[in-house]
């Protein structure tokens, strides 16, 4: 199997290249960016040693339908699809925060609250819950948007506080957020998962807000199956889930939560197959459709040549 671990293009008219934590961003005549979404995955804001064939192209489909679904709601980034895993779209300028939405005490939220907290990002908690419970309604977990090291959680009182949104911007986040949320909900269910929580990026471009980065894929999003999901909680059993949660508590029985000192455990074959299979478990779930494996024998000239006929075709018109 093929994994595209890194890219290294030279497109008409680009004038920059960032390479983040699993997409390679290329700005094109300082107007639009091409973003491909590599087979690179992390956890715990580290990087893994090896790439995960069709990721890439799972995260990027997932993402494309979803914003196509939502682009009534709020307008969003994109352009253009020109590859399996790429997307064209305008540049903004992002938000320095995440909106993370929670319905459920999944994840990093149940993990504050089983060491003894009852407040996450400034949000109270009612007592006597336990994992995966769901949650009275669904709340909004701010991270910081750092370009550097680990996100951070932060309250909206201390976005507000700091200027880091403006009020009245932080209230279209908040309500494009809650919105997006139910949007993703209802879409879940139709397949018969609970979308446990998520979160939503946005940028700016003048006073317009829009949608950015990708939306409900196992990067950004956590799922149940529905069938089961209030039995296993009677019997206080593990939920049957689509996220990428599996990978980080695979790293977590091995050592590693990214902390100094702590080595990534050896990503064998046989895990690199599995993480694989889940994806594309996640994506025929989700959305209905049958994973078609781009198995081109050359991946890396297939996404060139077909961005740069995109691209061409975006200047001639």
């Amino acid at each position: 199997m093929t994994a595209i671990k890194e890219t290294n293009f030279s497109f008409p008219k680009q004038t920059n290249f960032y390479k983040g934590k699993v997409r390679d961003v290329y700005t094109i005549n300082n107007q639009f960016m091409a973003m491909v979404v590599t087979d690179r995955i992390s956890a715990f804001d580290v990087v893994l040693p090896e790439a995960i064939p069709f990721k890439g192209q799972v995260l990027n489909q997932i993402a494309a339908k979803f914003l196509g679904a939502t682009k009534d709601i709020v307008p969003n980034w994109v352009i253009e699809v020109p590859d399996e895993m790429v997307t064209i779209g305008r540049i903004c300028e992002p938000f320095k925060v995440e909106m993370v939405v929670r319905g459920y005490l999944a994840g990093h939220a149940w993990r504050e609250y089983s060491a003894g907290k009852r407040s996450v990002c400034g949000v109270s908690l009612p007592e006597g819950l336990k994992e995966n419970d769901k949650l009275p309604k669904p709340i909004i977990t701010p991270t910081t948007k750092a370009s550097v090291g680990h996100d951070e959680d932060i309250s909206k009182e201390d976005i507000l506080a700091k200027g880091i949104v403006s009020a009245e911007d932080y209230a279209h986040l908040e309500n494009y957020t809650y919105a997006l949320y139910e949007r993703g909900t209802q879409m879940a269910a139709e397949r018969g998962l609970i979308l446990v929580d998520t979160k939503y990026e946005f940028g700016k471009v003048g006073s317009d807000i829009y949608l950015i980065d990708e939306i409900h894929t196992p990067d950004s999003s956590r799922y149940f199956y529905a069938e089961g999901y209030a039995e296993r909680q009677y019997k206080n059993e593990p939920q049957k889930q689509l996220s990428k949660e599996f990978v980080r508590k695979w790293l977590i029985e091995n050592g590693f939560q990214g902390k100094d000192g702590q080595t990534v455990p050896v990503m064998t074959l046989e895990i690199v197959s599995s993480i694989s299979d889940r994806y594309i478990e996640l994506y025929e779930q989700i959305t209905g459709d049958k994973f078609v494996k781009n198995e081109a024998a050359d991946v890396v000239n297939r996404i060139e040549k077909n961005v740069a006929d995109s691209l061409n075709q975006l200047f001639s018109a």
